[in-house]
């Protein structure tokens, strides 16, 4: 198990001011990601060094966004100002975890600029929805030259994320300790007003630590 993503949401029409915003910020250029038809949503994607990257997600003017848990977990966070939406933790036998939670995992895919279509499985929206402290499971379905985070060269890397939340609670989730589910990362568990994932404190190719929140 490792951190897979880390998921920022916004506004169709911020969307272009918070990819450079973010961008410029990090030194680092994002990548056009294509759009998720099954949710309703669209991607700009920020490789991240360790087989990691960053998205910032927006919903479509689409029905499957008001459908589908993804597309309304995303317009549920842009209604409400935009930021940090999730964490994503990648696992190699999503069976596994579908027979721990008692759930199916569902298909997703997301057809990128140059034609791919990019497919993988993913658990955990509706729990996500209930408790935004905790993240969903992904396995993905593409080689690994595939993945996201091999898009564009990786000079950004994750330092450690800021989570508030019920520790208990997210470790009987992820089914096991959670010491660092993010391998080469670091949780800091905060206080904050609400459950979820509150920053997420990178380092850049110059070496400067900066904070998103």
């Amino acid at each position: 198990m490792r951190l897979d993503h880390v998921s920022y949401a916004t506004s169709s029409e911020h969307l272009a001011d918070t990819v450079q915003r973010i961008g410029a910020s990090l030194g680092a250029a994002f990548v056009d990601g294509g759009c998720h038809p099954a949710f309703g949503t669209r991607n700009f994607v920020l490789p991240l060094a360790g087989n990691t990257y960053l998205e910032v997600v927006s919903a479509l003017e689409h029905p499957a966004s008001d459908r589908m848990s993804f597309g309304k977990a995303v317009k549920a966070r842009a209604e409400a100002g935009g930021g940090w939406l999730t964490w994503v933790v990648e696992v190699d036998d999503i069976a596994a975890v579908e027979a721990r939670v008692g759930r199916e995992s569902l298909v997703g895919h997301r057809r990128r600029p140059d034609g791919f279509d990019l497919r993988w499985r993913q658990l955990g929206l509706l729990d996500v929805l209930e408790d935004p402290s905790l993240p969903y499971f992904i396995q993905w379905d593409v080689p690994e030259e595939e993945h996201p985070s091999r898009s564009a060269p990786a000079n950004v890397s994750v330092e450690s994320c800021e989570l508030s939340g019920d520790q208990d609670k997210i470790r009987q989730f992820l089914g096991g300790p959670l010491e660092s589910p993010l391998q080469s990362s670091a949780i800091e568990w905060v206080d904050a007003d609400e459950p979820g994932l509150v920053s997420v404190t990178f380092r850049t190719a110059t070496g400067d630590v900066v904070r998103i929140d």
